[in-house]
């Protein structure tokens, strides 16, 4: 089995802090919360240090922070509304942009592989892609409007401008340009969750899919494409996302964040039960009936919820981890 073990407990923000996002090169953290700032951690020496406070840009929660994949933009989303698009062009951070056209709460932002598109959700139940359209110029590409509730993620494919969004209406959808008309399209409905899908994190290859949900379970989905040799049917010609796995009876209450880390495998979830747990696929598994076993529970990680958890994109087994007790936690794994 494997260990969790706490190298460093960071406190800056006043009041629940909700999101953490490693930068691409892994040496900078963002993290976002209550007190509508966004800190900026580097590591100074062998403690985390917060090297830039960036107040200005929300009236409200800032509720979650994802950095481009060039590492140059950081992106934020609020409950005020608004995405802010923050940037060191000068040499210090500013908001360079505000994306605004959501009715209420912006749950969530990701960057697509390229940088070259950027997807928001929210409590209005949309999903909006903007493309980059320039400097500090963004244009809407679509407004998306197949969920019933409240979308609170959204996350590109790794390799594919394909789109995965996760809603209070229990399901999670993807979404697709459509090479001949250029529209956006759903063209995938995932459902067998019982209750809100909270997060939502493709493997390495973007061929699997975990999603964590208000039903205390996560599971996983497997990509079917036409002509697969699982004999999966995909009408349309469309690839099918088929559960294959439902990983259950490890937590007590709603698991609001997972993360799938691109370089181990591993799976960690942030919880409603104060606990961050980790997954790892068993060495018998199968690609169409895959399982995992728990390789370690930290059942008293924070004090309160866990809001988000977030594997390190190059330092294999570091997590940061954030709550609502206002701390930020960096652990290690080792197996």
């Amino acid at each position: 089995m494997g260990r969790l073990n706490l190298e460093h407990t960071l406190q800056g923000h006043k009041g629940r802090i909700w999101g953490v996002a490693w930068h691409p090169k892994g040496n900078v953290f963002a993290s976002c919360g209550e007190d509508k700032a966004i800190r900026i951690w580097s590591l100074n020496g062998n403690t985390w240090t917060t090297k830039t406070i960036l107040s200005d840009g929300h009236k409200r929660t800032i509720r979650e922070i994802r950095w481009s994949p060039c590492g140059q933009y950081l992106a934020s989303a609020s409950f005020d509304g608004t995405t802010a698009i923050w940037s060191k062009s000068s040499g210090e951070f500013e908001c360079n942009a505000t994306l605004e056209g959501h009715e209420n709460e912006v749950k969530s932002v990701s960057w697509s592989r390229s940088g070259g598109l950027l997807a928001t959700c929210s409590r209005d139940k949309s999903v909006w892609i903007w493309e980059v359209a320039g400097d500090d110029e963004f244009e809407c590409a679509a407004v998306l409007n197949p969920h019933t509730q409240d979308v609170k993620r959204v996350v590109w494919h790794p390799t594919k401008e394909l789109l995965a969004s996760a809603s209070y209406d229990n399901t999670i959808k993807m979404f697709a340009e459509d090479a001949l008309d250029s529209d956006w399209d759903c063209v995938a409905t995932l459902s067998s969750h019982t209750s809100t899908v909270w997060s939502i994190d493709f493997d390495a290859t973007g061929e699997r899919l975990v999603s964590c949900s208000d039903d205390t379970s996560l599971k996983i989905w497997q990509a079917y494409h036409p002509g697969n040799d699982a004999g999966v049917a995909t009408p349309d010609k469309q690839t099918v996302w088929k559960c294959v796995c439902t990983i259950s009876g490890q937590h007590s209450r709603a698991i609001y964040d997972v993360s799938w880390c691109k370089l181990t495998n591993l799976i960690a979830t942030a919880c409603g039960d104060d606990g961050i747990r980790i997954f790892k696929e068993t060495s018998d598994s199968k690609r169409d009936e895959p399982t995992f076993e728990q390789l370690t529970a930290e059942e008293g990680a924070h004090d309160q919820d866990v809001n988000s958890v977030e594997w390190n994109p190059v330092v294999e087994g570091q997590l940061i981890s954030c709550s609502d007790d206002g701390t930020i936690k960096v652990w290690k794994m080792t197996e």
